[in-house]
């Protein structure tokens, strides 16, 4: 189960390639996401860049795109546009219940 953050924004660390179709869609995906939910903060690494490496290899990520959520693996390769949108409807939940 992810943390909670103390400022009550969920975090996501998205890991990507140039040429990948896969991180393409991914990225539409979380633009969307990030209309829908406000408290979304995402940032991109390339994989070949120094920080994108490093978290590939601290969670063992072997496909792009990896998605860490509130510094968790959550996904790695093809992103599950509904799976994303209930783990943050989820997390989100959980943060409310705390404030």
């Amino acid at each position: 189960m992810s943390k909670l953050k103390a400022d009550n924004t969920i975090h996501i660390q998205f890991i990507t390639s140039v040429s990948c179709p896969e991180c393409f869609q991914a990225k539409k995906i979380l633009k969307e996401a990030k209309v829908k939910y406000p408290k979304l903060m995402v940032k991109e690494y390339d994989v070949l860049g120094l920080k994108g490496l490093e978290l590939a290899v601290k969670y063992g990520i072997m496909a792009n795109p990896g998605i860490i959520i509130n510094d968790e693996l959550f996904s790695v390769g093809r992103l599950d546009r509904k799976k994303l949108f209930g783990k943050i409807s989820k997390l989100l939940t959980m943060q409310n219940k705390f404030i």
